[in-house]
């Protein structure tokens, strides 16, 4: 496992991370302030976990202006399931097929 991928599953772990994520994929690109709206956070907790989320490369921002704007970015967390969760389910696809073709009487592999 890559260092990038604990950083992934480390950023992952914390449910209030997950939920800041959750709320960039519902509107890309908040202030701080935005996605301070509404949490019972103080601005500097969320602050802290975006910085992890940036570490994870699971955030970018850039400033517009004197605003800094936050984006998600899905990349990591795509390769995280390319990695650990497609391999699980090609094995249960396969099964599936295999049992569907034995119910039906069709030649298996």
């Amino acid at each position: 496992m890559g260092k990038n991928d604990d950083a992934v599953f480390h950023a992952l772990a914390d449910a209030s991370r997950r939920y800041l994520l959750d709320r960039l994929y519902q509107r890309n690109g908040q202030t701080l302030g935005e996605l301070c709206d509404g949490l019972d956070m103080t601005r500097q907790a969320v602050a802290k976990h975006l910085a992890v989320l940036e570490e994870a490369n699971l955030v970018s921002w850039k400033r517009q202006g004197r605003e800094k704007l936050h984006f998600i970015n899905p990349v990591p967390i795509n390769e995280i399931a390319e990695r650990w969760l497609k391999k699980f389910e090609r094995r249960h696809l396969t099964a599936l097929s295999t049992l569907k073709k034995k119910l039906e009487g069709e030649p298996h592999d």
